[in-house]
């Protein structure tokens, strides 16, 4: 059984949704942000001291960051869901899963806590719009004929870029990314998808 440390509205709809995907039996400890500051609760310190989440606990080991967790699961788990390590997807296998924790989140992460500012941080705006372009451009040039990144199926970085996929339409900018938000309605339309909604409290 796979423990996950659950934060509401968080990345970590992410692992319960492979976790459907593949089947695994696991429970889920949901978290409540605070209503006021949008943090995580305190709760989370005692699970790992970043205190934030997702956090799994299985095979006797707790382990944080969205990334290193998709890779743990597929890598025992879920082979096919990454390519050969002989095969040229792998090296874009590589950068595309550390761009979606890395490159990416940081522009989106800046859009809402400078947006947060008011005028205060106008200035910086052009800027952060610029870098969501340019990462958003590179997310819709990156995916292939079928509609997924790296495989033609369902793969590990699907699941780590549904996140900032998701971030397009949030924005209104599906128009200007039709891909990415055809991707990102194509994930959520899963049924494992809809099925950790569920299990995670509906967000």
């Amino acid at each position: 059984m796979i423990t996950v440390h659950h934060l509401a509205q968080s990345r970590s709809l992410r692992i319960l949704w492979l976790l459907e995907e593949l089947g695994l039996p696991y429970k889920v400890i949901r978290y409540e942000r605070d209503p006021k500051t949008r943090l995580a609760p305190p709760e989370l310190r005692a699970i790992h001291p970043l205190g934030k989440s997702p956090v799994i606990e299985t095979d006797g080991i707790r382990l944080a960051e969205s990334g290193a967790i998709v890779d743990y699961l597929c890598t025992r788990h879920a082979p096919q869901m990454m390519p050969p390590q002989d095969s040229p997807a792998w090296a874009e296998h590589l950068e595309l899963m550390h761009f979606a924790e890395g490159s990416v989140m940081t522009p989106i992460l800046l859009n809402l806590y400078v947006g947060l500012l008011g005028e205060a941080g106008a200035p910086l705006h052009p800027r952060i719009q610029s870098e969501l372009t340019s990462h958003f451009r590179f997310m819709e040039n990156s995916l292939r004929p079928s509609g997924h990144f790296v495989l033609d199926g369902l793969s590990a970085a699907d699941i780590l870029l549904s996140f900032p996929a998701g971030v397009v339409a949030r924005l209104g900018r599906e128009a200007e990314f039709p891909r990415l938000a055809e991707f990102s309605a194509d994930m959520a339309a899963r049924p494992a998808f809809q099925r950790a909604l569920a299990a995670g409290g509906g967000d």
